[in-house]
């Protein structure tokens, strides 16, 4: 699994173990400093917790850290010359460790289903879990790896290439091999020892190489020794950025079209994913059309001469809702921070670009009329001047309906599907972003999602998606529906044992999709939805249709050269009500 390895850096693990260091007072914890034992091993044993372990450069002493939702007694932390061990009083009593150790220390590590992260320039590192996650973040300079699996199919994540999986005896699978990443120096010896040989025959630059190359090695080297029965490896791969399933599996549709976009943070997510599949279909695609995560704009230069342009915006409050009511004396302009004069504003009448996104994962009796039943009422909510497009995901997407609108047209696409299968939530959002919205960049867009919000099955996993949701200028409106509310109002509630109970059934969304609703719409400038009644749907669609003509044209006269579209970082429009924010999402210059 290759990847850009100058891009390389230890720092999204190491602040983790930074605000550990800050100080000596810690609630519920203990702090300890010891010295290197002999050899230069640290070895921690804990079978109740976690351990994370960070490599500071010009670091002498160890500094270790017990923390535990309950105040920890010194005979708690057991620690014996660089032996750590903690031994709470119940076996219910998590403890964790954190501990920061100077560069090039040797480790051993054993935990039972706590997780284990390692980060920074070590040296051996061994490591034995239960089912405890490993995770690392090392300099790929040289690498020696033996990873073992004694009770089940490996599940691992490598930002850099692995040698093939090999099954053993007994069930057990190992991966062993060494990594080094290219040495762009290593090709280009000093130009004044080229010509010159040695008694040998061999260059002078091409020994000293040699003999420096010997000594890296030695001071450079890691080596990763880790068995775990049935945890999950991560090798540089942050694990927030762990996709839902582990299973390297052949592309689909919505991965093929991520890749085809070259949006680079995406396309590095399904490379990691699924690196064989990956490698197969990009050698079919020819140089890869790569684009930044986010857009760089290039400084723009004044102009002379003044000119009037409209800027497209949006206004929202505290709780991201659009703010209706606005006029002229509630705006102000200024371009490298000098006032503008706002010449007109109005209500945004542009047309909008929605797309519908639905679930169709479930497996529930009569679900697929539920969601038909729910897709015509918000096509019949929206405005007759917005185009809509139905995209459907379940392990894959498929576009139901391109953008029309014509709303008679959209409804007779929804009886042309069945539901069933598992959830690719995201990428589904991903292959919208790149697929259905990126030709519209510029243009009012918004994505509308109908959903339980749980995925298990992306090559993408959630955070990978933030950076293109900013990108794409897109607002999202998250609807997120308990599947056990689809059972009920699938049901024929006049047949239950309390049918007034039942028509008002709540059921609670996880937390985990909760959050990540509550993100998207952040993210995005749009708002979430927990669906806790059915009534609420059409509320929903109500309010997102409120929120969607909630918007401005500011007409003012700017001195700055613009392209259309595209806002200069110089403009900067205000609204002069209290605790609210202005988003510009366009620039128009008038004729």
């Amino acid at each position: 699994m290759m990847t850009d390895l100058g891009k390389y850096s230890i720092l999204p693990f190491a602040f983790l173990f930074l605000f550990f260091s800050s100080t000596n007072i810690y609630a519920q914890g203990l702090r300890r400093e010891i010295l290197p034992g002999k050899g230069g091993l640290v070895e921690v044993i804990n079978r109740y917790g976690r351990v994370e372990v960070t490599a500071v450069p010009e670091k002498e002493k160890i500094e270790v850290i017990a923390t535990a939702a309950t105040p920890i007694a010194e005979s708690e932390l057991v620690i014996a010359g660089s032996r750590i061990e903690p031994k709470p009083s119940q076996k219910s009593n998590r403890i964790d460790i954190s501990i920061t150790v100077p560069e090039r220390i040797d480790l051993r590590i054993e935990t039972g289903d706590g997780e284990v992260r390692v980060t920074g320039h070590l040296g051996n590192i061994q490591i034995k879990t239960d089912t405890g996650t490993i995770a690392t973040n090392i300099p790929t300079d040289d690498i020696r790896y033996e990873l073992l699996w004694t009770e089940s199919k490996p599940r691992f994540l490598s930002d850099f290439e692995l040698e093939k999986v090999k099954e053993g005896a007994a069930g057990r699978f190992s991966i062993k091999g060494k990594f080094s990443a290219p040495n762009p120096e290593k090709s280009n010896p000093a130009n004044d020892d080229q010509g010159e040989k040695s008694s040998t025959g061999e260059s002078v630059s091409d020994l000293k190489s040699k003999k420096s190359d010997s000594k890296d090695a030695a001071s450079k080297a890691i080596t990763l020794r880790f068995t775990t029965a049935r945890g999950i490896v991560l090798l540089n791969v942050p694990p927030n950025e762990v996709m839902s399933d582990l299973r390297e599996r052949p592309l689909t549709n919505a991965a093929k079209a991520v890749i085809r976009s070259g949006d680079t943070l995406l396309t590095d997510a399904i490379r990691r994913a699924s690196p064989k599949y990956f490698g197969e279909y990009a050698r079919t695609l020819g140089p890869l059309r790569r684009e930044p995560g986010l857009s760089v704009r290039q400084a723009v230069p004044e102009s002379q001469e003044s000119t009037v342009k409209t800027a497209s915006v949006r206004v929202t409050d505290l709780k991201n809702r659009a703010v209706p009511g606005l006029s002229k004396d509630d705006f102000e302009a200024t371009e490298s921070s000098e006032e503008r004069e706002v010449l007109a504003v109005r209500p945004s009448t542009a047309p909008v670009n929605l797309v519908l996104l639905l679930d169709v994962s479930g497996s529930i009796e009569n679900y697929v009329n539920f969601i038909r039943k729910a897709a015509r009422a918000f096509v019949e909510t929206v405005d007759t001047h917005d185009r809509v497009s139905i995209v459907l995901f379940n392990e894959d997407v498929k576009t139901l309906a391109g953008f029309t609108t014509d709303k008679e047209k959209l409804s007779e696409s929804l009886d042309t599907f069945d539901a069933g299968g598992g959830t690719a939530y995201y990428d589904a959002l991903g292959f919208t972003l790149t697929e259905t919205l990126r030709p519209l960049r510029g243009e009012r867009t918004a994505i509308v999602v109908l959903t339980d919000g749980d995925d298990n099955r992306s090559f993408l996993p959630f955070d990978s998606l933030t950076g293109s949701i900013e990108e794409s200028g897109a607002l999202i409106y998250p609807l997120y529906v308990p599947t056990s509310l689809i059972a009920q109002a699938s049901a024929d509630v006049n047949t239950a044992v309390d049918p007034l109970r039942s028509r008002y059934l709540s059921s609670d969304i996880t937390s985990k999709a909760a959050n990540e609703g509550k993100r998207l719409a952040v993210i995005s400038g749009g708002v979430y939805y927990p669906i806790t009644q059915l009534s609420q749907i059409q509320e929903a669609y109500d309010d997102i249709v409120v929120q969607l003509r909630t918007a401005y044209e500011v007409t003012f006269r700017s001195e700055l050269s613009t392209q259309d579209g595209k806002p200069s970082p110089r403009l900067k429009i205000r609204s002069k009500k209290p605790n609210t924010f202005v988003q510009i999402r366009s620039i128009t210059i008038q004729k």
